[in-house]
């Protein structure tokens, strides 16, 4: 098997928005040779094709891993803001160049960076996260009452059109709106006028992690939250309603199927398909045909129906793909081998993808925001560890392949094509 050899400029711990460049090349040991030598800049190869961009966060700074079409050598460039926890780094769909970055630290705070040019340079926008009216109190660990107090932004979720269009999902849960390109926010309040005194936080805080924008209807948007459930609204966020119908949480709620409380990971949606969404739970995996009005369970044959991401193919809406997780104590592979699994029938008959994954001895985790899919034909599947690694699979994960190892702890993974 051919192993990542990096070689990594001097300068790579600079802290400011100038990106170095990491170069990788892959080494035949049994040929004792280059099989793929990569020297350049991107913008240096003439790949004549699309680029695929993936946008990776860390506990430690941004990353830029930069390929053509076939995705078999990569350019990695950062780290960005280094030294500070990337909880989510993406681009906007209307604009590939305008990328938004969450920038978060325990001493200095919270920072919403932006790049209008594809990361070359950055400007820090606004970030006064501010509480709508009195935002009175939700239920702490031990039950009792607690005074909602924002801590930082998990999730952007930029609008399919407009690349001045965001909203931010934040702890304390909330959700917030900018229309100017981050400069001023807007929290959607009527979201935590939704049962919000009985809203806990999971062991993770009490987090809006999840953003999913209908494309088909710009006024309908999915939230999840932890430990919350996932809501919906039809109005543009004016209004909100619970959509949680058919979870159960038994280990977790004195009301297993109550209307709020559920401690949901993530959910993921196929453009063509808007009312069918597919869910990983704390524990199980669900799907809904009816935009959240039930669920069921599909976790069918997998070998731990625990796990933190889910992501859908770009072109087949019945193919889904998850990471399983021994349990929520144990936030590692069962049987330490690393396995993506993923089902074409729209769950319950999963099959492992294994081939260029390590098989023994991996303890490593694969965060909420840290599974992503691309859109080219062959469809791209890609997602980071908290070990630092980054896989990727050109061809709908079938076979894999380490695009980095040694990052710091992977918070996100978003991927771009970019013309």
């Amino acid at each position: 098997m051919p192993v990542l050899n990096c070689q990594i400029p001097p300068n790579i711990l600079q802290t400011d928005g100038v990106s170095p460049h990491i170069t990788i090349t892959l080494v035949d040991k049994k040929n004792k040779g280059s099989i793929m030598d990569q020297t350049q800049h991107t913008s240096e190869r003439g790949l004549g094709m699309s680029t695929v961009r993936l946008l990776v966060g860390t506990r430690k700074g941004a990353f830029i891993l930069s390929s053509n079409e076939q995705r078999k050598e990569w350019a990695v460039e950062g780290p960005l803001f280094a030294g500070w926890e990337i909880y989510h780094f993406t681009g906007t769909p209307a604009d590939p160049n305008r990328l938004y970055a969450s920038q978060s630290n325990a001493w200095f705070g919270q920072i919403i960076q932006r790049s209008n040019n594809g990361g070359k340079t950055w400007e820090t926008v606004g970030n006064e996260f501010s509480y709508e009216g009195t935002p009175g109190t939700h239920k702490w660990y031990d039950g009792s009452q607690h005074p909602w107090e924002f801590k930082r932004v998990w999730h952007l979720e930029p609008s399919l059109t407009n690349p001045d269009s965001l909203y931010a999902g934040v702890e304390d849960a909330a959700l917030f709106h900018t229309g100017d390109g981050g400069k001023t926010w807007q929290e959607l309040s009527g979201l935590r006028s939704v049962k919000g005194d009985l809203w806990q936080p999971g062991a993770g805080g009490m987090c809006l992690h999840t953003i999913v924008l209908s494309p088909h209807d710009p006024n309908r948007i999915f939230v999840a939250i932890s430990a919350a459930g996932a809501f919906r609204t039809d109005d543009g966020g004016k209004s909100w309603q619970p959509v949680n119908r058919g979870l159960k949480s038994e280990y977790e709620l004195p009301d297993s199927a109550a209307e709020v409380g559920h401690c949901v990971h993530s959910i993921a949606m196929h453009p063509s398909r808007p009312q069918v969404l597919f869910m990983q739970k704390h524990w199980d995996v669900m799907r809904t045909d009816d935009s959240g009005e039930s669920w069921h369970e599909i976790s069918g044959n997998l070998p731990s129906d625990f796990g933190f991401p889910i992501a859908v193919h770009a072109h087949e809406p019945e193919t889904v793909y998850v990471v399983p997780i021994t349990s929520d104590s144990h936030h590692f592979p069962p049987e330490g081998k690393l396995r993506v699994y993923r089902t074409r029938s729209g769950g319950n008959e999963w099959e492992a993808l294994t081939t260029g994954l390590p098989q023994s001895n991996c303890y490593v985790n694969v965060l909420r925001n840290a599974l992503a899919v691309d859109t080219l034909e062959s469809c791209g599947v890609y997602f980071g560890t908290t070990g630092g690694q980054v896989y990727g699979s050109a061809d709908s994960g079938d076979t894999w392949m380490p695009i980095v190892h040694d990052l710091p702890p992977v918070l996100s993974v978003e991927a771009q094509i970019v013309p």
